[in-house]
Parts: structure tokens; sequence; C-alpha cells
């Protein structure tokens, strides 16, 4: 038990928050966002925002603010950036997941984005995480690359004591010894996040990973392992991108990724099934399996995950 948590901590009857994004029920539907790192131009944001969407992601991620390693690196296009995700927007109606990096950015990039990411960077940029939590904005929290399951949580603490409970975790992969991969995904934090507290738990495998070939096994993993969601970056001509080309996929690979994965929640429903067959009274204890009938809908429209449902994108 984490000590010191007032508001993030999981809450005596098991009670999950869900986190609604224009009518998007993060934490109760399984949520796939999708998009490039970073938005290049019009026609690359607008397409991706398209296929994306076809493929059944229900938010709409795009980097305008880019921190970077290297100075040199490409930085984004800042408000022009924000301004194409804006189009991008209007024409598919997916909301938008965009990072703020700047406390005296906070408030105009609220004007484009539906939803204020907090990148592993700026996890304990104190004055960052008080301004977004003012904001009363979704904040899509990523955990640091160094950073233990406590401070995670209590960086959370900072946002929801400003009175916003609309907090969403995302664990990217932290640093380790090991060099194969850019970062080593902890996939072990999405059942420690739903032990300690009641917040809804991403995993980007793009960024935990950094190799192409990973990110399927690895979203497939998150989903099994009870992730509330997905962060992946697309992009529809990868070998030309401006940053992180060797880790966005492809749009014929995602689609086959979204195949999987209402295959994945679909098994993960006949599952439960069976195991509330066999449970005392029918029922299966603990917070993450829904007590509810299962639901057999045609699972080309939709499919469950454990206690949420994933929809597809309707056109």
């Amino acid at each position: 038990m984490i000590k010191n948590l007032k508001l993030a901590a999981s809450r005596p009857d098991l009670r999950r928050s869900v986190v609604d994004v224009n009518g998007i029920k993060v934490g109760q539907e399984f949520v796939v966002i999708a998009g490039p790192c970073s938005v290049e131009t019009e026609m690359q944001t607008i397409k991706t925002a398209i296929a994306v969407k076809k493929a059944g992601a229900k938010m709409l991620r795009g980097g305008a603010f880019k921190p970077r390693t290297s100075p040199y690196a490409f930085q984004g296009l800042g408000l022009k950036g924000l301004k194409i995700l804006d189009k991008a927007k209007k024409e598919t109606g997916l909301p938008i997941v965009t990072e703020v990096v700047d406390t005296r950015d906070v408030s105009w990039v609220g004007e484009y984005a539906d939803v204020l990411q907090i990148g592993a960077r700026n996890m304990q940029n104190f004055s960052l995480l008080r301004e977004v939590g003012k904001s009363g904005k979704p904040i899509f929290l990523k955990r640091g690359m160094y950073s233990t399951l406590e401070e995670w949580l209590n960086c959370a603490e900072y946002i929801l004591a400003e009175g916003n409970p609309n907090v969403i975790l995302c664990e990217r992969g932290i640093r380790t010894f090991e060099t194969y991969t850019r970062n080593t995904l902890d996939l072990s934090m999405i059942p420690a996040v739903h032990t300690e507290s009641h917040l809804p738990v991403f995993v980007d495998p793009s960024h935990g990973t950094g190799i192409l070939s990973m990110i399927e096994p690895m979203s497939l993993a998150a989903c099994i392992a009870g992730a509330d969601g997905l962060e992946i970056e697309v992009h529809t001509d990868p070998a030309s991108a401006l940053s992180d080309k060797e880790q966005q996929m492809p749009i014929p690979l995602f689609e086959v990724l979204m195949e999987k994965l209402r295959r994945t929640l679909a098994f993960m429903e006949e599952l439960n099934a069976q195991a509330q067959a066999f449970a005392p009274e029918g029922k299966v204890q603990g917070p993450e399996i829904s007590g509810e009938a299962p639901n057999h809908e045609d699972l080309t429209t939709k499919s469950t995950h454990p206690g949420k449902t994933f929809t597809d994108a309707v056109d």
C-alpha cells in the first residue's frame, strides 16, 4: 500500500474512475489512441486520422510540440501543428490528444486539444502539473523513464489536488540496463495501478519498445494484462517521418493489429464468462472482472474487455 495518497489511491469499494472525453468513456471502454509522432503536414495528419478512425481508433494523437533529446532535432510545428490537428478533428470527429510542455502554453493549447498530454520528461514538472490541473481538461500523464509507481501516482495527485479528477495514466517504458529496446516496457504496472489506484491506465508500446515488430505483441499483452487502452504511433509513410520513424506503424499493420485486438477482447470475454460459471454463486471475485452477463453481439462491431467495451468507429 502506497502511503500519503489521498486522491489517487484505490477506493474502499474498488470503484474505478471513468474519464469522459467527448462521450468516450475512458476506463469503461477499451480505447485506442493513434496517430503520428509529430504533425508534419496537413495531408499527412488528416490522411492518418481518417485511416485510424476507420480501423477503430477513438482518439487522434499528434505532437505539435516535441521535446527532443537533441536541440537540433525536429521540435514540432507549434501553433501551425495545433491548427492542423483541429482540421483533422473537424474532418473525422476524433478528439485530439497532444502534449503540452510549458506552463505558459496550457490555456491556449487547451483551446485545440481535448486531452492534454504530459510527457515522460515532464512527469515531475510540478508547476506544469498544477497548471494542467487547473485547466479542467482530461490529462494523459506518462510515467517518467526513471520513475517508480509511487512517484508516478504522486504526480497524478498534484493534478487531482487542483480539483481536476480527469487523469489518465500511461505506462511508456522505463530505462534499464537493457539496450536492445528503446525502453523496457513494464507491463506489471497495469495490475499494480489497478491495485493501488482508481485511475485508468494506458500503455504506449511505441515508445515502450521503439521497435516496430514489437508493437503488436506488446499491445496484445497489455490488453490481456487489463490495460484500459493503448496509445500507438501510426504514420502514412514511416520511412519519411521527421521523428521516431523506426517505431511508427504503417496503416496496413495498424489495421491488422486492431482486428487482433478485437479478437483478443472477445477471447477475454469468453474466459470471463467461463470463470463466472465456476465461481461461487456465479460471480468472479475481484474489481477488474465484470459480473454482467457476457455480450454476444457481432464481434465486427463490438467486443468486450473485462468491465469495458470496445466499439469500432462508424463512418
